[in-house]
């Protein structure tokens, strides 16, 4: 009865105590079940032996009590023959086998009261383990959003924080750097013109000098026919 007991008070006692001290909880939870389940099977022995006990008596009061009524025909049959000192016999018997009965009636009664509180306490045991069962499906859905909510969170706790947003303000700064320095060089590179371009700029300069003053002397020529 002790182990029953104590079986049942730790599962209600120390298992809220198990998870908050557990670094994981899905894992002490199936460790815990474990442990229930092999309290069980060793509860299941243990009443197996009293049921075996119970029955056990119940069989020796059942034979005493046959052994009882047999005496008594037995005590009358001899009687009617008229044998009485056989009579007397059997009649001492069924006053032994009487006391028998009654011991193992008493004894039976008393094996049958335990054996059935042990069958309670096992139900009680099994109904806790189921319990747990399903109770452990939701800590493991539980477990799995927490742990999701921690990663996301730890994401975000990093995301679009001051040194991300330094780092790249920083990048910025240099493309626009690259820019004006490749701006810069193309400046350069357009204010350092060879000879050989700058004679080819006043070749092409005389040339449009050229076709400016014909046309303007074909329109003097139209105006003064005119």
């Amino acid at each position: 009865m002790a182990l029953f007991k104590r079986l049942r008070d730790l599962t209600m006692a120390t298992v809220n105590d198990l998870l908050d001290k557990a670094e994981d909880p899905v894992k002490m939870v199936n460790q815990f079940i474990r442990d229930m389940e092999d309290d069980i099977g060793e509860a299941e022995v243990a009443v197996a032996k009293q049921i075996a006990i119970e029955k056990r008596f119940l069989e020796q009061r059942d034979e005493a009590a046959a052994l009882v009524q047999k005496r008594a025909e037995q005590a009358e049959r001899a009687l009617e023959l008229g044998n009485e000192e056989l009579a007397k016999k059997a009649l001492q018997d069924k006053i032994d086998q009487q006391t028998r009965y009654e011991t193992y009636a008493s004894e039976y009664t008393k094996a049958k009261t335990m054996a059935d509180e042990l069958r309670q306490r096992l139900g009680e045991m099994k109904d806790e383990l189921l319990k747990m069962k399903s109770k452990r499906e939701m800590l493991v859905a539980r477990a799995d959003a927490a742990k999701a909510q921690k990663q996301i969170n730890h994401t975000m706790s990093s995301f679009g924080s001051g040194s991300a947003a330094a780092g790249f303000a920083r990048m910025e700064e240099k493309v626009n750097q690259l820019e004006a320095e490749a701006e810069a060089s193309s400046e350069l590179r357009g204010s350092g013109k060879s000879l050989d371009d700058e004679l080819k700029g006043l070749e092409s300069e005389s040339q449009l000098d050229q076709e400016m003053a014909a046309l303007k002397a074909k329109m003097a020529a139209k105006k003064t026919d005119s």
